[in-house]
């Protein structure tokens, strides 16, 4: 599980640090349409996997303890 979250976290950071990047090197205000639907599917993607991850501990859990 710890693994799965680290991969998880360490792909959110990376993705806010270019996304950041991006927004900081542009001339232009404000984020295009685009742009903020790749960054909510990104946080979507994310928070499936740490569903997923936290889904698998507790079944584990719950399997020793039975």
């Amino acid at each position: 599980m710890t693994s799965t979250l680290l991969a998880a976290r360490v792909l959110l950071v990376g993705h806010l640090a270019r996304t950041r990047r991006t927004l900081r090197n542009r001339g232009e205000d404000g984020v295009s349409t685009l742009e903020l639907v790749i960054i909510v599917l990104g946080l979507i993607a994310v928070a499936t996997l740490l569903v997923t991850a936290i889904t698998l501990a507790v079944t584990r859990r719950t399997d020793q303890i039975n």
